[in-house]
């Protein structure tokens, strides 16, 4: 691995920098020299898509990715095909940014068995394929911690997720890997390995899980505050094959309260120095 001396890999989710608009987002990421942005869907609620998309190139940024699709599983029919629906918008919204990738927070339904759950998980993304081929935009699928289970996610190992991409057997469906949510998993390096045989890591998200964790949604950590090798999983990743961008994805209560200008410059720090 080519040791790290620039930004030219960092992304950052806008939902790092909670506090600020899409706008100051793209200003103040572009203005620090960082030129990867995944966008977080909910910050474009009543935004032109064509300004949001000049904004982003007048600032030569770089849509990595769109967060977040997915929700598929559900008892009532009608609300599998409401989540289709939205899926098909969040397609649309990241051709209409140019981003290549939606990310697929994939769900689930405490009331039924998980196994039911990701059937309709595999059964959603099989009915999305047509559609998100003939928009040019992949789906990553990206397993959550099993703490996510009950509701969050269905998919919560890189193996399931692997098992749903050589089911499904698509070009246009691949996974996302969070350390946050798979670094605990003794099977890691092989699963990614596999990854890398079928060549579908669509992207890769860092932070760090403090020891105490007070919140298990809001109280990640920058990278190096906490346990995670992220260093080496990334080696693991690049390994594989991925030449895509490092995303920064912390959800924090305590960094979301700083000054977010002086918190975007400790991002870099920290991904210079333990990533």
């Amino acid at each position: 691995m080519t040791e790290l001396t620039d930004f030219s890999k960092l992304c950052i989710h806008t939902q790092t920098t909670k506090p600020w608009s899409i706008e100051e987002c793209i200003a103040h990421f572009s203005k620090s020299g960082v030129r990867g942005i995944s966008i977080w869907r909910h910050l474009l609620e009543g935004k032109d898509l064509k300004k949001i998309k000049t904004l982003l190139e007048i600032n030569k940024m770089e849509p990595v990715s769109l967060v977040r699709g997915g929700f598929f599983p559900s008892l009532e029919s009608h609300q599998r095909e409401l989540a289709l629906q939205d899926n098909r918008l969040a397609i649309d919204q990241a051709a209409a940014l140019g981003a290549p990738v939606v990310v697929l927070v994939c769900g689930a339904d405490p009331g039924q068995d998980l196994e039911v759950s990701r059937r309709q998980i595999i059964d959603g993304i099989n009915q999305l394929i047509p559609y998100a081929k003939n928009m040019g935009v992949k789906l990553a699928i990206e397993p959550l911690h099993p703490m996510y289970a009950g509701d969050k996610s269905a998919v919560v190992s890189l193996e399931q997720a692997n098992d749903m991409c050589e089911s499904i057997a698509s070009p246009m469906v691949g996974v996302a890997i969070d350390v946050y949510h798979l670094w605990w998993d003794n099977n890691l390096k092989n699963e990614i390995f596999r990854c890398g045989k079928n060549k579908n890591i669509l992207a890769f998200h860092v932070c760090d899980w403090r020891v105490p964790t007070i919140d298990f949604l809001t109280d990640r950590g920058l990278m190096g505050e906490g346990c995670i090798p992220i260093k080496q999983i990334r080696k693991w990743v690049e390994e594989a094959g991925f030449e895509g961008y490092n995303e920064v994805e912390v959800f924090s209560d305590r960094l979301w309260a700083q000054d977010q200008k002086l918190y975007l410059e400790d991002i870099k720090k920290s991904y210079i120095n333990h990533t």
